[in-house]
């Protein structure tokens, strides 16, 4: 775990060869030379899609959000991003405070990078006014796993990311400030799994749960990064 953009712009991949992030002007841009099978809650495309590259574009709290897909593939083009090979997300969180973490196990590596902003954090399952379409403050989480995984298992990745990421919370004590309970989230958050499925590891994973040895490490990848870019998001 760590915070390489607090004192650079550029960080390779320890673990797992041709997989770089990098730290632009007002983006993190997650780059891979093989194309990965990716489910993200993204802006841009959202859901199962192929994709060699993942952007993290910082925007001012005063972004209007009328049309967020308009404007990320906008952007991909400007950045000589191929939006059709591009997930796209969106926050106001500082990139430099970025958090990641590398972790390998049972026939996979893992990469985990998280931005974290809890200006509008909330708990699920309290009933609230409709908030409006984007609110600055959002957690984006990317777990980037170099194995095979089943649709199944990357679903199920969703669920124990989002529940490691609820726990780190609860462990900062962050709360819903209309209500002064523990935040679970933030309205805004969103998350991407990306999965290598290289043949050569000879093994799927169908599960990724809290009982499995991956869901395990993408738990405590993700949980370990929202400690450290939570904790840091208020210093310089």
């Amino acid at each position: 775990m760590a915070q390489p953009f607090r004192h650079g712009n550029l960080y390779e991949s320890k673990l797992w060869r041709g997989v770089r992030l990098q730290l632009l002007e007002d983006r993190i841009e997650l780059a891979s030379k093989d194309h990965l099978h990716a489910l993200s809650s993204a802006v841009h495309p959202g859901g199962f899609s192929s994709a060699n590259r993942i952007i993290n574009w910082k925007v001012p709290l005063t972004y209007q959000c009328d049309d967020p897909v308009r404007d990320i593939v906008k952007q991909c083009q400007a950045w000589g991003c191929n939006p059709e090979s591009t997930v796209g997300l969106i926050t106001a969180a500082k990139l430099t405070h970025a958090s990641v973490a590398e972790l390998e196990g049972d026939r996979f590596k893992l990469l985990c990078c998280t931005t974290v902003g809890t200006r509008n954090a909330a708990r699920a399952g309290k009933p609230r006014s409709t908030f409006s379409a984007y609110s600055a403050g959002t957690i984006n989480v990317i777990v980037l796993i170099d194995g095979q995984m089943t649709e199944a298992a990357m679903v199920n990745a969703v669920i124990t990311a989002t529940e490691a990421k609820s726990a780190a919370l609860q462990q900062l004590g962050i709360v819903e400030l209309a209500t002064g309970e523990i935040a679970t989230g933030t309205t805004t958050d969103a998350i991407v799994i990306g999965a290598s499925q290289a043949a050569s590891w000879n093994a799927v994973h169908a599960y990724a749960g809290a009982a499995t040895t991956i869901g395990c490490s993408i738990g405590e990848a993700v949980y370990e990064t929202v400690l450290e870019a939570a904790r840091t998001q208020s210093e310089e």
